[in-house]
């Protein structure tokens, strides 16, 4: 039985609608159903499917806690993308990847997260 993608990124969070909305707003996700579990939380949906799913968690100072380096999305379309960040005043960094024809925009969510969109390198002319 063969691994076929990534399914989805879990992410705990403290400012649940917050971070709801950033997403909607800067990646384009949607929100959509989620079962009905006891924890609060969201589904962002991108292309039918659940790829983000945020859990409401109190603050909390644990260490210990996992973090996640990063998680990647894949898309076209770099210019509008690019507009949309240099809108909403998100830093980002834009990386070629060698010997591969992709450039990664690298960039962070309100609380830290570690985002990069790929990108054909072909869309990248006159960035890189």
């Amino acid at each position: 039985m063969p691994l076929k993608r990534l399914d989805h990124v879990n992410i705990l969070t403290a400012n649940l609608e917050a971070m709801t909305a950033w997403y909607e707003h800067v990646l384009g996700l949607e929100n959509g159903a989620r079962p009905p579990f006891s924890i609060p939380g969201a589904w962002l949906y991108l292309d039918g499917f659940p790829i983000v799913h945020l859990v409401d968690v109190a603050e909390t100072a644990d260490t210990r806690a996992p973090r996640l380096e990063h998680f990647a999305i894949s898309g076209t379309g770099l210019k509008e993308f690019l507009s949309r960040l240099d809108a909403e005043e998100i830093a980002y960094t834009v990386d070629p990847v060698p010997e591969f024809p992709i450039v990664q925009i690298n960039f962070h969510d309100p609380e830290g997260n570690h985002i990069h969109a790929d990108f054909p390198k072909d869309e990248a002319e006159g960035l890189i």
